[in-house]
């Protein structure tokens, strides 16, 4: 997940029009789609797995709780007993988990991983937010057998995703980008090619680290004009009025000043994310002095039982 809080109420986009035009094309050919495996079905995964299968490609899916691989299941989806299986026969394998543990267990498990069941051939492409470093150990790891590997993190959360409004920043060679750009397509509103393998890694984590920044500031300043007698949705009012806040900052100043803290981006989620930027930084010997700053917010946060809670509840910290 990412950095936009707000659902985009625009026409098509461009890159979702290319896709569905390809769709046409291929089905009025008559030749077959991609197969593609879809491992975790959380928020953004179940999301994604159905623009696939709208768009005419047949997707298998995976899930730790098969309750979730069966309601996509209804929607015209495969299911798989293992990551191994889902891959087994695929063009693609979509990875859309947690953290690093989640997908380093996902790929490598000796007996039921992803890895496993990996043709030759193959594009693997990993959403998860992860390190870099993570990223460019899968990459090696799927190269050597004989497969394309991307790590392909996106910006954007439930919203984004329900509407196939993504972005996503790809890390990987050029020529396996342009095999897979099709894919991403039938999910994003842009799908950005953004240098060698980690890329996209170190891009989203740095993208996630300036929102964090923002949003941390944002509360604090709440705080401070609710103190000097700004009524809390007047105050989000005026500050989204100038042109030095981006729109997702306004929309979120709006969802602070109400107390709308449902889960679209969670503390927990954004504590991870400022954590990876921080070690990713430490190893370049790089300093990140305002990403540490947030993530201390977070953790104070997270002290008050709020990990669950959308970013927005960072509000909480300054009333």
């Amino acid at each position: 997940m990412g950095f936009a809080l707000q659902p985009h109420t625009g026409c098509l986009n461009t890159s979702r029009k290319r896709a569905y035009a390809r769709f046409q094309f291929h089905r009025e050919a008559g030749s077959d789609m991609s197969n593609i495996a879809l491992l975790g079905l959380g928020a953004m995964g179940s999301r994604m797995a159905i623009h696939l299968i709208n768009t005419g490609h047949s997707v298998t899916v995976w899930n730790r709780d098969g309750t979730k691989t069966a309601a996509l299941r209804d929607q015209g989806a495969h299911g798989a007993a293992t990551p191994g299986d889902a891959a087994l026969h695929a063009d693609f394998v979509i990875s859309v988990l947690t953290d690093d543990a989640a997908t380093r267990a996902v790929w490598t498990d000796p007996d039921i991983g992803a890895l496993n069941g990996l043709k030759a051939g193959a594009t693997a492409i990993e959403c998860s937010t992860t390190t870099p470093a993570w990223a460019r150990e899968l990459g090696r790891l799927v190269e050597a057998k004989d497969a394309r590997f991307l790590d392909a993190p996106m910006s954007g959360s439930r919203p984004q995703a329900e509407a196939g409004q993504l972005v996503f920043m790809v890390g990987g060679v050029q020529a396996c980008f342009e095999i897979a750009r099709p894919i991403l397509e039938c999910m994003a509103a842009k799908v950005m090619h953004v240098g060698p393998h980690g890329s996209g890694a170190v891009l989203k984590l740095s993208i996630n680290a300036l929102f964090a920044a923002q949003l941390a500031s944002l509360a604090e300043v709440l705080g401070v004009l609710s103190r000097h007698g700004f009524e809390a949705r007047h105050a989000a009012d005026l500050i989204g009025q100038f042109p030095i806040i981006a729109p997702p900052i306004a929309g979120a100043a709006k969802m602070m000043a109400v107390g709308d803290i449902d889960p679209l981006f969670t503390i927990d989620l954004m504590a991870k994310d400022l954590a990876y930027m921080i070690e990713t930084a430490t190893v370049s010997h790089a300093t990140v002095p305002s990403a540490e700053l947030a993530l201390a917010a977070c953790r104070m946060a997270q002290a008050r039982s709020l990990g669950q809670a959308n970013v927005t509840a960072l509000a909480a910290l300054y009333k």
